[in-house]
């Protein structure tokens, strides 16, 4: 590994909605020397949170990419969302990443959202620290905090830092390594901080926290357990170095902790994030696919290997046009040069290279492994798309994005708006895959997709005020499913004519449910490919049963957790058996298989957390059960009640207003996506009755 590489770190800031993310980022990027003031989310003046939507609101909507340097390391950041209905930004963000900082609420601890981004990272083996943010504020609990990472993440979390006071009276850190006490000072926004003994009163707590850390480090890595079997103990230097190996294998997780907003403990985080996460050339070899074989191969993060590259963003930049945002692997992506896309089997020409700076860009040559930046010129490219060395192409592991769980119909003011909202939504559904949208044949109407209200105010608020399209937009809709509930198979013949042109083919078509979850799979059997080998027809098959997938046959909602395999054909000859025959045989045969395995509506069940004084538990609980909710576990958090249920998505609509009357405005929630399940009878009969 080269030394350049090595002294580079790509982070992502992750947590639930308000535990100081981008205020963490904004501190960072201040005590860096990157920016000389820094700004606040409340005031709307961050850094990253750059969109009009984000200042308004005061919440990150999508992750911003920002790079700075620390004591001769490269620190490339992604800040992300921490609202469920953006939970996309994140799982693309992890994707291309080598590290991650969850942030933590140390009143909250570990919230709703706090878990989904650690399974994100869990699925894709992100090495990550944790930052006990809000050390200032009242209820503020470090240890418990510790002790929920422990209990509800099962994550082998241990402080590498224990704070120096509580609540308003906390003002630095112990360090565990130095056995050094930290305390800044605040009049100079946390940039003079003195260096010294630790408090008497703590000397005990940090001599028991620091073993127990050198225990766990031991017990984690050979190097030190030897060195502490034979004396005792590790120094400073020993104890980083086990716990970066242990952190780079995914085994532990160093907590440290701190106050962003009152500019407290960034920059011991900092010297974390350099001194406990890997580089680019500390993670494995990536895994690909050979697009000529299909077998697996592996890519190094090395200049010198061939040029591997991973698309996991789309932007619109209202002066260069679509930005297309790109981790480089494997080689060095240059400007000018031709790279490969296997999905389209196409060259693209890299027109233009951009380093990101938010919503600012440098142009650059080139980007070496394990570079993050944007590419300014591609001509049919895609999010999850990988641009590789055509001499030897291969294909990364595609971006799954989640299924859209909200609808609205949207019409655009006048006839000769129509094609301007269209071209627009298609800009924001390639921007962000859970923002869908289709055309209802029955009623004609646009159907906008996304993963929640917010999400859908977000996409027509940037309907209006960057693509100028004037559209009258309908309420909110819980976009339900369908899915088969046991196997089916039918025979279609597709007989017609058509332009004055006879079409004929019939299919044999096989349908069976899947798990919850599993999605929707397409198959050709083996006997259908050797009676039909025409690459071209098989093609349209697929296309065929996937429209047929697309449209439902309940109510004209998607399909979800099926299967559908074309298992046999009979043809005519070659003139009449075509390509509008096979497609439309296809979906036709798909629909009739899908009729006989029982088809039933799917709902989406969210997952919710309540936050409640406890003398309106009872008042919460009633509500709970008359929206079909099931209470899962109820909680003492401090003088807080926590009440964990899950209730259908259908019943939520206006909920806030609804729990700040029942609690005289005391309460607050949080929820995120659960997983879809079978729709109770009534709720089916109003559907179909719609």
């Amino acid at each position: 590994m080269n030394s350049e590489l090595s002294k580079v770190r790509n982070i992502g800031i992750v947590a639930h909605i308000d535990a100081g993310k981008t205020t963490t980022t904004e501190r960072i990027l201040f005590y860096s020397g990157k920016i000389h003031k820094h700004g606040d989310v409340h005031d709307g003046n961050t850094t990253t949170d750059f969109m009009i939507q984000e200042r308004e609101r005061g919440i990150t909507i999508q992750s911003a990419a920002i790079s700075c340097e620390w004591n001769g390391y490269t620190v490339n950041i992604i800040d992300t969302p921490g609202h469920v209905d953006f939970t996309m930004e994140v799982e693309r963000s992890l994707r291309v990443l080598d590290g991650a900082v969850c942030v933590f609420c140390a009143v909250g601890g570990v919230q709703p959202q706090s878990e989904t981004v650690w399974r994100q990272a869990d699925r894709y083996n992100v090495p990550r620290l944790a930052f006990v943010n809000k050390m200032d504020r009242m209820g503020a609990d470090f240890d418990r905090v510790v002790g929920e990472l422990r209990g509800k993440l099962k994550a082998n979390a241990c402080p590498v830092e224990l704070p120096i006071g509580r609540e308003d009276g906390f003002k630095g850190v112990v360090d565990l390594l130095a056995m050094k006490a930290i305390v800044y000072d605040e009049a100079s926004e946390g940039k003079k901080f003195t260096v010294g003994d630790i408090p008497a009163e703590m000397k005990d707590d940090a001599e028991l926290a620091r073993a127990e850390l050198v225990e766990r480090v031991a017990d984690l890595d050979d190097a030190a357990a030897d060195a502490y079997l034979e004396k005792g103990d590790l120094e400073a230097g020993e104890l980083s170095a086990a716990i970066r190996r242990a952190v780079i294998a995914g085994r532990f997780v160093p907590v440290l902790c701190g106050t962003s907003l009152r500019d407290k403990g960034v920059q011991p985080l900092l010297d974390a994030v350099c001194s406990y996460l890997p580089s680019p050339g500390d993670r494995p070899p990536v895994a690909a696919t050979d697009l000529k074989s299909g077998e697996p191969v592996q890519r190094r993060q090395d200049d010198a290997e061939l040029l591997t590259a991973l698309i996991f963003k789309i932007a619109t930049d209202p002066y260069v046009g679509k930005l297309f945002f790109v981790r480089v692997y494997g080689g060095v992506l240059r400007k000018g040069a031709n790279a490969f896309n296997p999905r389209t089997r196409k060259r693209e020409r890299v027109m233009k290279i951009v380093r990101l700076f938010a919503d600012h860009q440098t142009e650059v040559e080139s980007l070496a492994a394990g570079d993050i930046g944007a590419i300014v010129g591609l001509k049919d490219c895609t999010t999850g798309d990988t641009l590789c060395a055509e001499m030897k192409p291969c294909h990364l592991e595609r971006i799954t994005a989640p299924q859209p769980v909200m609808f609205t119909a949207i019409e655009p003011k006048s006839s000769a708006d129509k094609d301007k909202l269209v071209e627009s939504m298609k800009s924001l559904a390639a921007e962000d895959p859970t923002c869908q949208f289709r055309e209802d044949e029955e009623t004609g109407q646009t159907i906008l997709s996304g993963m929640g209200e917010l999400h859908l105010e977000i996409l027509v608020d940037r309907l209006k005020r960057e693509f100028k399209c004037a559209a009258n937009v309908g309420r909110p809709m819980v976009n339900y499913c369908e899915t088969a509930t046991r196997a089916s198979s039918a025979s279609f013949t597709f007989d017609r004519e058509l332009g004055g042109r006879r079409h004929a083919v019939t299919l044999d078509v096989e349908v069976k449910p899947l798990e919850r979850g599993a999605g929707r799979r397409v198959n050709l059997s083996r006997a259908f490919v050797n009676l039909v080998p025409d690459r071209h027809l098989q093609e349209c098959v697929r296309q065929g049963l996937e429209d047929g997938i697309a449209t439902g046959v309940l109510a004209r909602y998607p399909m979800t957790d099926i299967e559908a395999t074309c298992t046999g054909a009979r043809l005519v000859d070659p003139e009449v058996s075509d390509e509008v025959a096979f497609r439309s045989a296809a979906m036709m045969c798909f629909r009739e298989a899908a009729e006989g395995a029982v088809p039933e509506f799917l709902e989406p069940i969210m997952k919710l957390e309540i936050t409640t004084p406890p003398e309106s538990v009872g008042e919460i609980l009633g509500d709970l059960n008359a929206r079909r909710g099931n209470v899962l576990d109820m909680e003492m958090r401090g003088d807080w009640q926590i009440v964990h249920a899950r209730v259908p998505l259908a019943q939520m609509f206006g909920y806030a207003t609804a729990v700040r009357s029942l609690t005289k405005g005391r309460a607050s929630y949080s929820m995120e996506t659960d997983q879809f399940e079978i729709a109770p009878r009534n709720v089916r009969d109003e559907i179909l009755s719609r």
